[in-house]
């Protein structure tokens, strides 16, 4: 189906309550915050890093999943006068914790709530969003995935993400 004959359904945002929307909203941000957390690095690459998962999400909205595209819309929506930050959690075990928890309970919820194509590239699109943090002006280090150039303990963090978010 094409993005143009989606138009006249109904948004996917509807098939979700309230705070379940919001968690799938929210959830791309933490991820970002999450992927600079999972290595303390200097403060301009924590800043290249960020600005590499902002341009990830942005990137959703030519997604082929409605879903992704309806997030992608939530986000900039709610957060249009938001400027670009360069953040970490002051915990980063923590942070970390708390947002593949937070993973997994959006991936269970996609799973009961969402078509599985619209699942699959949310969680395809997550993914492709922490790799971008991850591999952002990186050199050296180790290869993840063959695509991406990552550090052992970002590597560990993305191998923790895709079982979080796993099928």
């Amino acid at each position: 189906m094409s993005q143009e004959s989606s138009a006249a359904q109904p948004p996917v945002a509807l098939a979700f309550e309230r705070d379940e929307w919001e968690l799938l909203v929210t959830l791309p941000r933490r991820v970002v915050i999450a992927a600079t957390s999972a290595e303390l690095d200097p403060p301009d690459r924590t800043v290249a890093e960020g600005l590499a998962g902002l341009e990830a999400i942005a990137a959703g909205r030519s997604s082929p999943s409605r879903l992704v595209r309806e997030v992608v819309a939530s986000i900039y929506a709610a957060d249009d006068r938001a400027e670009p930050s360069a953040e970490a959690f002051l915990d980063p075990e923590a942070g970390i914790a708390q947002t593949m928890n937070a993973c997994r309970h959006a991936n269970d919820l996609l799973k009961r709530k969402a078509r599985y194509v619209d699942a699959a590239g949310y969680r395809a699109w997550l993914a492709e969003v922490a790799a971008a943090v991850c591999g952002a002006a990186r050199t050296g280090g180790v290869s993840w995935l063959s695509s991406v150039t990552v550090t052992l303990a970002e590597g560990r963090f993305l191998d923790e993400l895709a079982a979080a978010l796993a099928d």
